[in-house]
């Protein structure tokens, strides 16, 4: 009787102790993303009119240059189901929209042919893994306000678009979709059918929009069930713009990547901000969950795109420095932005730098030092090692400004070998302290090994 009432009382501990377990538990998902994504997207190069020759032309360009670098992933950013698309906004007066019986959007044939005969993506997606790269899409948060006036059925279900929808928090930037409520029967499965779809073209990564702000649980609930209903691993990053910190749990429990900020573009002034978001979000990052500083304008941008003329990108070059050490040491996904075929030495030189690459890639305890007057410091561990990086950055407007730390701030002695991952240029360390001379807008990063 005795054992009998011990195993009882374990068995009763342990399903008190069950949601503790399973809140301490790994999303299986996180193995997707150890490391954090590296890849290109159309939105900076081509906004919402990227066609199917172009996704090929950029695959074809990274499976040359990038891969053997990190760089694997090609995402098909936003309106690909629209024939009437265009350059500098959306056609928002006539939209012509491309969508299955069933209320889901399917790609237009006329930017991509070979979508014809109901093959979705899955001809675009076998010419990108045939290469050794992965396939991504941008997708809008909710139903298509196109289905609902067809109160299109959702599959498998005794349920239709009308069931399902609501039109309040409708985003207010595109109309295309309505939310998808959460509490009606019938939502769930309208997200299922979305992936099972997906699933079926191999589509490896999804990049969702309007999520954020407003932060809409309940949906990315349902969008998280979803991809794990649907039988492939995907990646799953939420889009934009500044991801309520207050939520930053839940997200990172959902979401392989969230975006920090607005759309970033190629000027100072979107740069600036980043600084304090990056500090502010640097706690939250890890294998399998990264806060997403956004895409690098960089290279050849706006060909036919959402903001300004075509052009190189707006940045300096110290400016492009700048934008790739800090997105380094943030550990930020590395989604480029230009039209890669475009690309000149310069551009190829910043994102195939691999010391640069194994900072965003390997690096541990990555945090803000310190911040005096705009003069910014940031340091991370170097992986099975006692060496650190280090990262200046001087993010005042005016003026050559000398920064410094010294060597029990770094927690190193100054028997110290310093080397400049740009330049690989070495010097060991005098004085027990680091000073550099940085310009405006200017940064540097280092490796600090001890002797």
């Amino acid at each position: 009787m005795k054992l009998k009432k011990l195993i009882s009382a374990a068995a009763g501990f342990l399903v008190m102790l069950q949601p503790l377990l399973s809140q301490n538990k790994t999303p299986e998902f996180y193995s997707l993303a150890e490391n954090p994504p590296m890849g290109w997207n159309s939105w900076d190069c081509y906004g919402p009119t990227v066609t199917e020759k172009e996704v090929k032309a950029n695959t074809d360009y990274m499976a040359e240059k990038l891969k053997s670098f990190g760089w694997q992933y090609i995402v098909v950013d936003i309106r690909w189901y629209v024939e009437n698309t265009k350059a500098q906004g959306y056609n928002q007066t006539d939209p012509v929209y491309c969508m299955d019986e069933y209320g889901r959007l399917i790609p237009a044939t006329n930017k991509f042919p070979s979508s014809a005969g109901n093959q979705g993506f899955k001809p675009i997606a076998d010419y990108i893994h045939k290469k050794g790269l992965k396939f991504g899409i941008h997708l809008m948060r909710g139903i298509p306000v196109e289905a609902v006036k067809k109160d299109t059925p959702v599959k498998g279900t005794k349920y239709s678009a009308k069931d399902i929808f609501s039109e309040e928090l409708q985003c207010k930037w595109l109309r295309d979709m309505y939310t998808v409520d959460a509490s009606k029967p019938g939502a769930q499965e309208y997200y299922n059918s979305l992936f099972e779809l997906y699933a079926s073209w191999e589509v490896d990564y999804v990049k969702i929009d309007n999520l954020s702000r407003p932060y809409h649980q309940k949906e990315i609930e349902l969008i998280r069930n979803a991809i794990e209903n649907c039988g492939r691993p995907m990646v799953l990053s939420t889009s934009p713009g500044a991801t309520p910190l207050e939520n930053a749990e839940h997200v990172k429990t959902h979401a392989n990547l969230w975006r920090i900020c607005d759309d970033f573009w190629d000027n100072w002034r979107y740069m600036a901000p980043m600084f304090e978001l990056c500090k502010n979000w640097a706690p939250y990052s890890g294998p399998g969950h990264w806060p997403d500083a956004d895409m690098l304008p960089l290279g050849r941008i706006s060909i036919r795109g959402e903001r300004g003329e075509e052009r190189m990108t707006g940045f300096t070059k110290d400016e492009q420095y700048t934008l790739m050490n800090l997105w380094a040491i943030f550990r930020s996904p590395l989604m480029f932005g230009g039209d890669l075929p475009s690309n000149d030495d310069f551009t190829l030189s910043l994102i195939t730098n691999k010391d640069i690459l194994n900072v965003n890639q390997n690096s541990t305890n990555n945090h803000e030092l310190k911040n005096e007057k705009g003069l910014i410091v940031w340091t991370a561990n170097v992986p099975n090692s006692k060496d650190k990086y280090l990262a200046f950055f001087n993010s005042n407007d005016k003026e050559t400004r000398v920064i410094s730390v010294t060597m029990k701030e770094l927690g190193l002695n100054n028997s110290t070998t310093v080397t400049n991952l740009w330049s690989k240029e070495k010097e060991t360390v005098k004085n027990e302290k680091i000073i550099k001379k940085i310009a405006p807008h200017a940064s540097a990063i280092f490796r600090l090994s001890q002797n």
